[in-house]
């Protein structure tokens, strides 16, 4: 009996608890609505709230007062450093257009192809473009145009077929801008670098294209004379800025707006995307120098021609040449021109060189690289060789290569 009246009591709580609810739920939701009443017109006043507004009417209003003006219009400042680089250096780049005469008919000749130069230098009337040399190569007439288009014709300094270098002159009456070279010497890996050129012709003049230095002190393979072998190791700065055809002999610029390069080559296989190659332009100053004193590179030479000793079969190696047998590389003397340097020095046919300036040399391009960056006209040079599987030493003095017979 007592759990009976137990469950009556509580049944009734429940009942009580459910009626107050309900009534303070009701009071709530009445007190809500006054204060809204009450709220809205005050928030019309601070024109929190629209009140009493027609949305249409609204819309009008604002698309009245954007016709007449009477709206705050926003600009968006576009300067940045980039642009201030371009600015500075954009109008220095300038198209190259090689004109090759077909046959004696045609005398107007037929454009061979375009490519880009930058003016580096105006003096005396005449205005100085460095270019690269396959793109003047060959040329019977070259034109350069400036970046408002006026064509100018120009001659031919000089060119460089190892470094891919070439100097034109033309008049500089129409110049208004002339590049500044930068220092390539002190460029970092990430650095932020800008293209300036023609690529695919004069149709896309001035492109410009933005990236950054991937790798300095690169080294390229060049084959020179087109025979499948290495004649040469290009030093060139590697980038990922859009580099395409057209884009040869323009300017790698960094983020000042300085010339830290001139753009040469690019790799183009399948497999490759983004590489970019620029001679850098503390290694071209002294070649643009002597391009546009000489019309060509003044370089050293031994009075020689070589022969790789690895492309020397080993029987070859050990009974002609008689070389030790852990003697595998080096650069054979296949003939001396007479009165020579290496003549004067006594080299003889079949020596192999070894040696140079106590500098190991294992083919021909290492000595070439040591006798065209290490050495200068004048120079003395000590040679280390084997004759007859003997060791020795003599001292040479480098002359003139163009003097060379």
């Amino acid at each position: 009996m007592g759990y009976y009246d137990d469950e009556n009591q509580s049944r009734s709580k429940q009942k009580g608890n459910r009626g107050g609810y309900f009534l303070a739920s009701l009071v709530g939701v009445i007190l809500g609505v006054v204060l809204i009443l009450v709220a809205i017109p005050q928030l019309s006043d601070y024109n929190i709230l629209p009140y009493n507004v027609n949305p249409d009417e609204n819309l009008a209003n604002t698309d009245e007062e954007y016709h007449n003006g009477n709206v705050e219009k926003v600009s968006v400042d576009v300067t940045t450093d980039i642009t201030k680089a371009v600015d500075k250096a954009g109008d220095a780049v300038v198209g190259i257009t090689n004109i090759q005469s077909q046959s004696f008919w045609e005398q107007n000749g037929q454009e061979a192809g375009t490519g880009s130069g930058v003016i580096y230098k105006k003096e005396g009337g005449k205005a100085y473009v460095v270019t690269n040399y396959h793109v003047i190569e060959g040329a019977d007439q070259l034109e350069v145009t400036l970046s408002d288009g006026t064509k100018v014709p120009a001659e031919i300094k000089g060119g460089d077929v190892w470094t891919d270098l070439a100097v034109l002159e033309m008049d500089a009456k129409d110049v208004k801008t002339v590049a500044e070279f930068g220092n390539s010497d002190q460029l970092k890996a990430g650095e932020p670098v800008i293209a300036i050129g023609n690529p695919l012709g004069l149709s896309f003049s001035g492109s410009v294209t933005k990236g950054i230095i991937s790798g300095v002190e690169r080294t390229i393979p060049v084959d020179i004379d087109q025979d499948g072998r290495e004649d040469w190791q290009a030093e060139v700065i590697q980038t990922d800025a859009a580099i395409n055809p057209g884009n040869s002999g323009g300017a790698l610029i960094n983020i000042s707006g300085q010339v830290i390069g001139i753009n040469s080559m690019k790799i183009a296989q399948e497999a490759v995307e983004g590489i970019g190659l620029a001679i850098p332009i503390n290694y071209a100053q002294p070649i643009i120098r002597d391009l546009e004193k000489y019309g060509e590179v003044k370089r050293p030479a031994m009075g020689v021609t070589l022969q790789d000793v690895n492309q020397i079969t080993a029987y070859h190696q050990e009974q002609t040449l008689k070389l030790p047998k852990d003697v595998k590389d080096g650069v054979m003397v296949r003939n001396v021109v007479p009165n020579s340097p290496a003549a004067q020095a006594g080299l003889q046919e079949l020596d192999v060189i070894v040696e140079l300036d106590g500098k190991k040399v294992a083919d021909i391009i290492e000595l070439r690289k040591h006798l065209y960056n290490k050495k200068a006209v004048g120079d003395q040079m000590k040679v280390k060789f084997y004759r007859n599987g003997e060791l020795q030493e003599t001292t040479m003095k480098l002359t003139d290569e163009s003097r060379m017979m």
